[in-house]
């Protein structure tokens, strides 16, 4: 019992003192986000709102990331006190030395994977899906399945990302296979080839996609349901086939934050259900807090699973194969 109480109350100690401290993180006075993630604005007015502190937040997109903030860091120039991005470029980060351990308190019913580490939380997923345009395709023709978009009557009217060179649409193909979302490797590469054979316009990245879909120009892309949300009131949907596949958003504490109590406190209110409501309802992001799911169709009932990193040398083979069977090179 001794030896008990003894754990206990170093658990305590050390929990205490890794802990937010409000009064200083307000002497601080702000805290400096560095965030991939598009369309926060209003959690960072609600942040606002309720903290004397000032929250600033910079877009950094993802090709330009790990760049970025590697570049600052090592000319001892970072200005970001809490960092957000995909798991795979935060976990870089972690291993450069560029994060400090932080383990937050709001994190408590999130999924235990999502919170192993003592550094890194994942808040998300940044799910993909194929979404449509409503208006101009019928409802009995709406996919249902993966290998519906390998139908012929979808020839020249698919965007996607890239294959070639986009990572997290590499990852998100290969995601496909090895979450046996088919019936074996021979039907996902006949879901690959047919892919191809129905000739897809390429574009750089996700956030480009929905664009020709609301035009009218293609009627059915690869990617997120999120943009019903951001781009209401465009018409858009998404194809309720029953697994959905995405990257892990993260997010972490910097190593040497020149706020560091403002990052704690900054991170520990991004964790909360009221701020992940806030992203997934503004944002339509898919958030990991219990019970909150954006405010899309079917999107509460879908199976929705993280994708395996990739390492950089995968995704260089993986890039020239899919090369290879998307452009018959």
């Amino acid at each position: 019992m001794k030896n008990l109480i003894v754990l206990l109350l170093a658990f305590i100690m050390v929990s205490s003192a890794s802990a937010a401290d409000l009064k200083k993180a307000e002497a601080e006075g702000k805290v400096n986000f560095y965030a991939n993630i598009t369309a926060i604005e209003p959690i960072m007015d609600n942040f606002n709102a309720n903290h004397k502190i000032e929250g600033i937040y910079t877009r950094i997109s993802t090709s330009k990331y790990l760049a970025t903030v590697l570049t600052e860091f090592s000319a001892g120039k970072l200005q970001a006190d809490v960092l957000q991005g995909p798991l795979p470029i935060i976990q870089m980060l972690k291993e450069k030395g560029v994060l400090a351990p932080y383990k937050s308190p709001s994190a408590a019913g999130y999924p235990d994977w999502a919170q192993a580490d003592d550094t890194i939380t994942q808040f998300g997923i940044e799910y993909v899906a194929p979404i449509y345009n409503k208006e101009l395709v019928k409802a009995e023709d709406v996919p249902t399945r993966y290998e519906d978009l390998t139908d012929p009557k979808w020839y020249d009217k698919i965007v996607m990302p890239d294959p070639a060179s986009h990572a997290t649409t590499i990852s998100w193909l290969v995601g496909l296979k090895e979450a046996k979302i088919f019936a074996s490797d021979d039907a996902w590469m006949a879901f690959v080839k047919g892919l191809a054979a129905n000739k897809p316009m390429f574009v750089k990245s996700f956030g480009p996609t929905p664009a020709p879909i609301e035009s009218g120009e293609k009627l059915v892309g690869i990617s997120m349901p999120k943009y019903i949300i951001t781009k209401a009131p465009a018409p858009l949907d998404w194809a309720k086939v029953e697994t959905l596949l995405g990257t892990p958003r993260a997010i972490a504490v910097a190593a040497n934050a020149k706020n560091p109590e403002a990052a704690k406190v900054f991170v520990d209110y991004w964790l909360t259900k009221n701020a992940m409501q806030l992203l997934a309802d503004k944002v339509g992001e898919y958030v990991l807090a219990p019970g909150v799911f954006p405010p899309i169709d079917g999107i509460s009932k879908a199976k929705v699973v993280p994708i395996r990193e990739l390492s950089d040398e995968e995704i260089r083979d993986w890039g020239k194969k899919f090369q290879a069977i998307f452009y018959g090179s």
